[in-house]
């Protein structure tokens, strides 16, 4: 019996942020924009609320993008851009918080930098991992690379 490429509705829904990652050209830059607002408010709770924003996106994340998935041809659909929300969230983790509006643009940069260029490790995690956590890990580890950068800027100007 061949699985159904047809995701459940619920899975799709929040794997491409409600039909955002099908928009136009760009889906990860897309989602990571959409990302800003809520990363934002979450901020004025500190940096547990935008942790809290990371991981309760990381956990959906990996849930709907393995339905998303599930029966399908390629392993990691660009439409998919809950990973983007886990991912920019854990970059502006590392900003002073509650974020003002010139380090959510640098979280926003580098995290696009390193989701884009993929140097080692999030390569290899993009390569190591399959289906729904292979979706989500190669943008964990790019968010950890762009809030190194964060924290080297913080040490820089003393924030």
């Amino acid at each position: 019996m061949t699985p159904d490429p047809t995701p459940p509705r619920g899975a799709a829904l929040i794997a491409t942020l409600a039909g955002l990652g099908r928009v136009g050209p760009g889906p990860g830059t897309l989602g990571s924009l959409a990302t800003l607002p809520f990363a934002w408010l979450a901020s004025r709770g500190g940096v547990a609320a935008v942790l809290a924003l990371a991981l309760a996106a990381f956990a959906i994340g990996w849930w709907a993008s393995e339905q998303y998935v599930r029966g399908r041809r390629t392993q990691d659909p660009g439409e998919v851009i809950i990973d983007e929300v886990a991912g920019q969230a854990l970059t502006l983790a590392f900003a002073p918080q509650p974020l003002g509006l010139l380090w959510l643009i640098a979280g926003f940069a580098l995290f696009r930098l390193f989701d884009i260029w993929k140097p080692w490790p999030v390569s290899l995690a993009e390569r190591r991992f399959k289906a729904g956590l292979g979706i989500m890990a190669d943008d964990i580890v790019a968010a950890l690379y762009g809030g190194l950068v964060l924290i080297a800027a913080r040490l820089i100007l003393g924030t």
